[in-house]
């Protein structure tokens, strides 16, 4: 049993039937005791400081809603009451230290064990969320280590979300694991509840809050304006946890969303890495055996073209976001608003012009084409069941048929659809990985010779110009693939310039648009290097960057989209960072953006075939692109229209 200090004088010997045995601790909400019930098994109550009694009455109503709360990763409530006008809480009786005595005493926590304890405690948060209820106070000692794994505790005091009255919206908690919102006194929710399970795991991986804990007002400055250290943990924890410390909470992963990301497989050397610059394959479910990862969706959607999900021009950058590594000032947020209007030209889809069909090599699927649409299907890959292998396929131009690449992993059309980037299944003679650019006009065809096995160096994308092709380095690590570089083609010239990255990351890289750097994501971050692999600064907070997105940002720069936390769609303006809407759609998978108003995306159907649709700002399906019969592992690439 965890040790318990005497009663003190003026201490009850009794609260509603239980008889109390010791001091468990002491807070500012009130005095938790170690009890007995009438059968003699132990319990927890804790009663709280004298209040009003609206606020008694209040607190008693809200905690007979946290008792809906699932009892297998909390302390189960079991009974409530009032004495002297001051409520108690009786809970199960939870045998075992906090995590904060484990992380004392023992050290932090690391590899299998610190995920154990991520996962456990945010499913007991979605189970807290699901009923209704913000925690408010999740900190290290209100997670005990019991013999059964994590409980989470002392939810008594949350706020329950349905409540039809609401306590104070002072802030409630320990400012080294409070939120930004909670500091300033803001309306809290479940994101705020994230936040702190954010500071509880790098608490646990580091022994530190990953914000300080000497002075009060250091910490509250770090939490509001500073970003946090997680330097501790490791791949997908730490990506996790940064995403959950943005200090915009709309941008925080809901507890359902982070147990899924840290659950989420990690794809054999076929399959395509979840990193935000890969696409996966879609209604698939069996990998391939390893051997040479497929790369996936790689072509983006600049007005001649390159691309993958953050490919952009250095105009569409939201400079007002951007933040030099050095510098001390909090990226700031602004309100929503109407977007301005464009001097891009509008392309709108033709309801009435009649589409060609073309049924598509190795598949049912069928693509559907109008004269003028601003978007191309010019290469995509099949999962063959029966071979256990992707089949790559790519079209003779900007328009036409389709061949078959059994040789290739992967394929890549230049933005004037002139010359095809590939890469085969096999190292060379020498034990090189190497690509070839093939001259569809002339028959000339290039060799580069890229990285030595075990390295592998797939195809990301073609400079907007086309006179460079951007290369991931990618290194297996088990079943994970790990970038800890890329590499510059010069198209003309067939020279390689490779550049090391320190810090190896789980997310692939893709060009700045300019085609002078490069850019990854980190958390809620994007990061932006240069040719060489030199760090030159940060865009924060952009919320999710969707895997298999093929471009973000819209034709003319203006605006890019990303997921919101909710599982809805945000449009952004690029200069800014502003907020200009969240569209409300069907939508699986956001892939790109069609015209300046319009986007398409991935809709997984239950009938008996999928869709790729393009949408307005309302959500409105407009059209079909492709149509994908189901149960296909199916991976389309889009090429923008000269």
């Amino acid at each position: 049993m965890a040790p318990f200090n005497p009663l003190r004088s003026g201490d009850p010997a009794r609260l509603g039937g239980y008889s109390l045995v010791g001091r468990l601790g002491e807070g500012g909400q009130g005095v938790v005791y170690l009890a007995t019930d009438p059968a003699g098994a132990h319990v927890a109550i804790k009663w709280l400081r004298p209040g009003d009694a609206v606020s008694t009455e209040r607190f008693l109503r809200e905690v007979e809603v946290a008792r809906r709360v699932a009892a297998f990763c909390t302390a189960q409530v079991l009974a409530t009451g009032s004495e002297l006008d001051r409520p108690y809480i009786v809970s199960e009786y939870i045998e075992g230290p906090t995590l904060q005595r484990v992380v004392q005493e023992q050290g932090p926590r690391s590899g299998p064990a610190l995920h154990r304890l991520a996962i456990a405690t945010a499913t007991a948060l979605a189970a807290i969320h699901q009923a209704g209820i913000v925690h408010r106070d999740f900190k290290p000692a209100n997670v005990i280590i019991a013999p059964d794994g994590p409980r989470v505790i002392d939810f008594g005091i949350a706020r329950a979300l349905n409540a039809t009255s609401t306590i104070t919206s002072s802030p409630v908690g320990t400012p080294s694991f409070m939120a930004p919102e909670q500091l300033l006194g803001h309306q809290v929710g479940p994101a705020a509840d994230m936040f702190t399970w954010a500071c509880t795991i790098a608490y646990a991986a580091s022994g530190r809050p990953p914000f300080g804990s000497d002075t009060m007002p250091a910490v509250i400055n770090r939490v509001l304006n500073a970003p946090p250290d997680v330097s501790e943990l490791d791949e997908p924890l730490r990506e996790v946890v940064h995403a959950c410390l943005s200090k915009d909470p709309s941008l925080r992963p809901t507890a359902e969303q982070a147990i899924m990301r840290l659950l989420r497989q990690q794809p054999g050397h076929h399959g395509a890495p979840q990193g935000p610059f890969h696409a996966p394959e879609f209604r698939s479910t069996i990998h391939p055996p390893p051997r040479r990862k497929r790369t996936g969706l790689v072509v983006g959607l600049s007005a001649g073209a390159a691309a993958l999900l953050v490919v952009v021009a250095a105009v569409v950058v939201p400079w007002g976001r951007l933040v030099d590594l050095a510098a001390d000032s909090p990226t700031v947020r602004t309100g929503e608003r109407t977007p301005s209007p464009t001097k891009s030209a509008r392309i709108t889809p033709s309801p009435t012009a009649s589409p060609s069909r073309q049924r598509l090599l190795g598949t049912q699927a069928t693509v559907y084409e109008r004269p003028g649409d601003p978007i191309r299907l010019t290469s995509y890959e099949v999962y063959d069941k029966k071979a256990k292998e992707w089949v790559n396929y790519a079209r003779k131009g900007l328009t036409g048929s389709f061949s078959r690449y059994e040789d290739n992993w992967e394929t890549l059309l230049s933005p004037d659809g002139r010359l095809l980037a590939e890469r085969g299944k096999d190292y060379t003679s020498d034990k090189y990985d190497a690509i070839f650019i093939t001259d569809r006009r002339t028959g000339r065809k290039t060799t580069v010779k890229t990285v030595k096995e075990p390295l592998i160096s797939s195809i990301r994308a073609w400079s907007n110009d086309g006179s460079k092709i951007l290369l991931n380095i990618e290194r297996s690590k088990g079943d994970e693939w790990l970038y800890p570089g890329f590499a510059i083609v010069d198209v003309a010239t067939g020279k390689l310039a490779m550049a090391d990255v320190p810090g190896t990351t789980e997310n692939s890289f893709g060009w700045d648009g300019r085609g002078e750097g490069v850019v990854n994501q980190y958390g809620s971050d994007l990061r932006f290097f240069d040719a060489s692999g030199r760090r030159l600064r940060d865009v924060r907070d952009i919320g999710d960057l969707p895997a298999g997105t093929l471009d973000i940002f819209s034709p003319s720069g203006a605006s890019f989209a990303t997921e919101c936390p909710d599982g809805e769609l945000c449009v952004w303006d690029s200069r800014t960072g502003e907020r200009l809407r969240m569209i409300s759609t069907s939508c699986d998978k956001l892939l790109g953006w069609y015209d300046e108003t319009h986007l398409y995306c991935w809709e997984l159907d239950n009938a008996a075939k999928d869709r790729i649709e393009v949408i307005d700002f309302t959500g409105k399906e407009i059209r079909t692109l492709v149509d994908i019969p189901d149960g296909v592992g199916y991976s389309p690439t889009f090429t923008r229209t000269p």
